[in-house]
């Protein structure tokens, strides 16, 4: 009825207290109702006694052990891999560090088949829920930080969890996740056809055994999934505001060298040329990588010089929309900022358009 899908890296000292507590809580000698689970463990080629450990447990546990080849070490990769291998349409994934109470498993199964085509997650930010007291000071902010980012795309209090059950079937195609890092169940919740989410509250606390894997590649790995999930959900509008971001980055770098040449003795209209160049280069750069790093990659030259010649008229138009407010209507030239502020707003939709349909449109070579 039920497969716990458990990613592993290097967690060969947590297996069998995990096993042990997952089958007391609902094997058949557990105190409530038994549930027929199966416990598949998705290692990433730990260099530890995993292999090992999984056979030992796998003689008194309905557990099997899983290690994909030829692909990078990545938990949300192994999560899927689970879930393929799942016998079960219910799906229950959970890590194994003893940071999720398995004493939960249960209370959220009933929770997920009282609710039609429901998300289930265990949360720490609702009645009842709690996280461990011995956080610092920074990990608290940036647990808080990053659930806040991820707000818009669910409504769940604690996205970030990775304590969750779904069914296969709501989820659909699995060809369509497409996750970095190790946030799989945002993913999942952004990207399945679940009717809404339902909350369990869970008691977090730290591991007891082995070491963290969050460093600074993991946070980075976020923010680029975070990417990926708002162009998912709000499409161009996401591209768009990214975009306005990019430009908001290339207007302090043009500042930044149209001060720097001047400092450099370059007289002040040739230096607001030349810091054009390496402004509307990072743009090109940035967007190239971000904005619209998803689409087909052509040649570098060839979309630097269409991005030069499409940033030119944007600026041209720009300039036009300003002088022409401000020389033929005298309420634009009273309140010149408006008339700055009108340009640069039509510069902007014409650099978007012409960079999503012509310089990073992956249908054109």
């Amino acid at each position: 009825m039920l497969s716990i899908v458990v990613p592993t890296f290097k967690e060969a000292e947590n297996l069998p207290q995990l096993a042990e507590l997952i089958h007391s809580c609902i094997g058949p000698d557990s105190n409530g109702a038994a549930i027929n689970y199966e416990l598949i463990v998705v290692d990433d080629m730990s260099p530890d006694e995993t292999v090992d450990v999984c056979r030992q447990l796998s003689e008194m546990y309905p557990l099997k052990l899983l290690r994909p080849q030829g692909r990078s070490r990545d938990l949300s990769l192994s999560v899927i891999d689970g879930i393929k291998c799942a016998a079960n349409d219910i799906v229950l994934v959970m890590d194994a560090d003893l940071s999720h109470p398995p004493g939960k498993i249960a209370e959220m199964l009933k929770k997920f088949v009282e609710t039609d085509g429901a998300f289930a997650i265990g949360s720490r930010y609702i009645s009842g829920g709690s996280f461990d007291r011995d956080w610092s000071l920074w990990r608290f902010i940036n647990s808080h930080i990053a659930t806040l980012l991820a707000r818009p795309l669910v409504k769940c209090s604690d996205p970030m969890s990775g304590f969750f059950m779904f069914s296969r079937q709501a989820l659909g195609d699995l060809a369509k996740l497409n996750p970095i890092g190790y946030k799989i169940g945002l993913e999942i919740m952004v990207r399945g056809d679940f009717k809404r989410v339902e909350e369990v509250p869970i008691g977090f606390k730290d591991r007891e055994l082995g070491a963290s894997k969050m460093n600074f590649n993991q946070q980075w790995k976020y923010l680029r999934h975070l990417r990926r999930l708002y162009l998912h959900k709000f499409k161009g509008w996401a591209e768009f505001v990214h975009f306005g971001a990019v430009g908001a980055s290339g207007f302090v770098i043009d500042l930044a060298f149209y001060y720097l040449f001047q400092m450099l003795g370059v007289n002040h209209i040739l230096a607001r040329g030349l810091s054009f160049w390496p402004a509307v280069s990072w743009n090109w750069a940035l967007n190239r990588k971000t904005t619209f790093g998803d689409r087909v990659r052509r040649p570098k030259m060839k979309q630097w010089i269409e991005f030069v010649l499409s940033s030119l008229v944007g600026f041209s138009l720009n300039w036009g929309i300003y002088a022409t407010l401000t020389t033929t209507i005298t309420f634009f030239d009273q309140y010149r900022l408006l008339a700055l502020i009108a340009g640069v707003a039509s510069a902007s939709l014409f650099n978007f358009a012409a960079s999503t349909l012509f310089v990073y449109n992956d249908k054109r070579k």
